[in-house]
């Protein structure tokens, strides 16, 4: 299909460019405030990454980047369920409306030095070469005339040093030349990001000698603890590598008031999906207080995710089997778990809150 594809590309590029704030001509045909109207909307906690991202996107919109680099190379450091991986998939969607657009590479995969043919294809002489097989999908890490690539190296801290020097050339140049020698991917129109556990383990180690007593109560922290994710990056890390990162976000644990945002994030993906069954749900407030009590936080929203999926669901899903001509119900707390019921006439419309 090159002939089709060509003419597509001329038909594009014939249409008037979309304008920047001021009337100034953009070739990227986004709106940085609403992409980051839906991130601010999922991503909770995070304020300070936001911002930063919001300032990335919009220079991007004003197409002054340099041309023989990628348009963006951000790592996103921090523990679990606080939103790293998520940010990339928001943005994803946010640009080309499908979270799974983006080009995403779990790189605990390319832990051990012979997977690194799995980025770069097979040298020459070895099986596939000619092929030039790789893990990375050409079409999504190209993106378009109007729209940049998502790319998304998850866990770059478990890849072997092999894999992380094969990405340097990526980083700074934009281009993976792949070993057989014969073409080379192009990175140029996308937006690269890395994700990171480094440091997290020990932050939280620290964090958790100032769980009770006076410190607490004040609301203090140990100083050193922001620092732990940073050295870790700078130790594991050669300053080559660093040096190519345009911005390193530390993304911080979530406290324990951030539970009902979190709550009602989760909720609402839950409502997306029972409505297409045309299913939904009430919530009494002791069944949402009771599911924020349970958190651990620790496990930032993979945690309530995961408890969502195993004790509220199950009982859904058995009250919708049960009653199968009933649409709405009703979750509430009793005797220490969660029940969900069908909606009576007689229950009392004041007790119903969170209607998903």
């Amino acid at each position: 299909m090159p002939f089709i594809n060509d003419r597509l590309m001329e038909q594009a590029e014939s249409r008037p460019l979309p304008l920047t704030p001021g009337g100034r001509v953009s070739r990227f045909q986004f709106e940085p405030e609403q992409v980051m109207a839906r991130l601010s909307a999922r991503i909770v906690g995070q304020d300070p990454v936001l911002a930063d991202l919001e300032a990335m996107l919009t220079r991007i919109k004003a197409d002054i980047s340099d041309t023989e680099r990628p348009l963006a190379v951000h790592l996103f450091v921090g523990p679990t369920g606080v939103g790293k991986t998520e940010t990339a998939r928001l943005l994803a969607e946010a640009l080309h409306g499908r979270a799974d657009a983006l080009c995403r590479v779990d790189m605990n995969t390319l832990a051990q030095e012979h997977y690194a043919a799995a980025l770069t294809g097979a040298p020459p002489g070895y099986v596939g070469s000619k092929e030039g097989h790789t893990l990375l999908d050409e079409d999504r890490l190209r993106g378009t005339l109007r729209k940049p690539a998502v790319v998304l190296f998850d866990e770059i801290e478990k890849a072997d040093a092999r894999v992380i020097r094969a990405l340097m050339n990526v980083l700074d140049h934009g281009r993976l030349p792949l070993s057989a020698g014969t073409r080379e991917l192009d990175f140029r129109n996308s937006l690269i990001f890395m994700t990171s556990n480094l440091g997290a383990r020990e932050a939280q180690a620290r964090l958790s000698l100032y769980r009770g007593g006076w410190r607490r109560w004040l609301g203090m922290r140990p100083g050193e603890v922001e620092r732990i994710p940073e050295q870790a990056v700078l130790e594991h890390f050669d300053p080559e590598f660093i040096n190519r990162i345009d911005r390193i976000h530390y993304f911080q644990p979530l406290a324990p008031q951030r539970a009902e945002a979190l709550l009602d994030i989760e909720l609402d993906r839950l409502a997306d999906r029972l409505r297409r069954r045309e299913v939904h749900l009430s919530w009494q407030p002791a069944a949402r207080a009771w599911l924020c009590a349970r958190q651990d936080i620790r496990y930032g929203a993979r945690d309530l995710r995961r408890r969502l999926r195993n004790e509220l669901e199950p009982k859904v899903t058995a009250a919708m089997f049960s009653h199968p001509g009933t649409r709405q119900f009703l979750v509430r707390a009793s005797g220490g778990t969660l029940e969900v019921v069908p909606v009576m006439d007689t229950e009392p419309h004041d007790a119903l809150r969170h209607t998903t």
